[in-house]
């Protein structure tokens, strides 16, 4: 059975990775921000073990050190917060917020648990955005978190080669989550999902990452909708 560290799973392609993950009898764990989060996860989904720790406050991610598994076959970095705005208006609060949870809980929960990934030759998966490669007017908080999370993907794959641990970093363009509607109210522009990238083909391309034979790395894949 393999075990998998999910955070992100509440909406979007984490909860339809956590969910499939579940349906295949794997074991999958889950993060939460806080007790009611983790109550509301873990009923949605039955068998998940949910662990809490805030994103937002990366420090917290150190207690988890004890309460995790030994050993994991993947950690899938699928959370992320969005705020957009020129740099003239963008207040100190809201770059520390995208890079916390978009950048230092990744590098933090990555290390916690590089161990337990060690153990099983396990994957990482951080799902970026195409902001992680392209960085656009209002987009500057955003964008620099997810570049920022791509030279630690990089950096990781290197040094962790020799321990037998793959890393994955996806781009997926706009997706219908609800953080494209979000983002579009802040745009102020009119959402229909239908327009953009299923989440469920996001979630298909974590999972075949994940699945990928021992042979080879899925290293950078960029998901565009048609």
């Amino acid at each position: 059975m393999a075990t998998h560290l999910i955070t992100g799973a509440g909406s979007g392609m984490g909860r339809i990775v956590a969910q499939r993950l579940l349906a295949r009898g794997d074991q999958v764990w889950l993060l939460a921000r806080s007790t009611q989060r983790a109550a509301e996860l873990g009923a949605e989904h039955e068998g998940a073990v949910v662990v809490v720790a805030d994103l937002a406050r990366p420090h917290e991610l150190e207690s988890l050190a004890g309460s995790l598994p030994d050993a994991l076959d993947s950690l899938i970095h699928a959370a992320g917060v969005v705020e957009l705005g020129p740099v003239a208006d963008l207040g100190t609060q809201v770059w520390q917020e995208q890079l916390a949870v978009n950048l230092i809980s990744p590098a933090v929960l990555t290390r916690v648990v590089l161990p337990a990934l060690r153990a099983r030759r396990g994957t990482v998966v951080m799902v970026n955005s195409g902001a992680g490669l392209h960085a656009h007017p209002h987009w500057s908080a955003y964008a620099a978190s997810k570049h920022g999370l791509r030279a630690l993907a990089d950096s990781l794959r290197a040094e962790e080669h020799e321990h037998g641990v793959r890393v994955t970093s996806l781009y997926p363009g706009r997706t219908a989550t609800p953080m494209q509607a979000k983002v579009h109210h802040q745009e102020g522009k009119e959402y229909d999902p239908a327009e953009w990238i299923d989440p469920a083909t996001v979630a298909e391309a974590i999972i075949t990452a994940v699945d990928l034979s021992e042979d080879a790395t899925i290293t950078d894949v960029s998901i565009r909708p048609n």
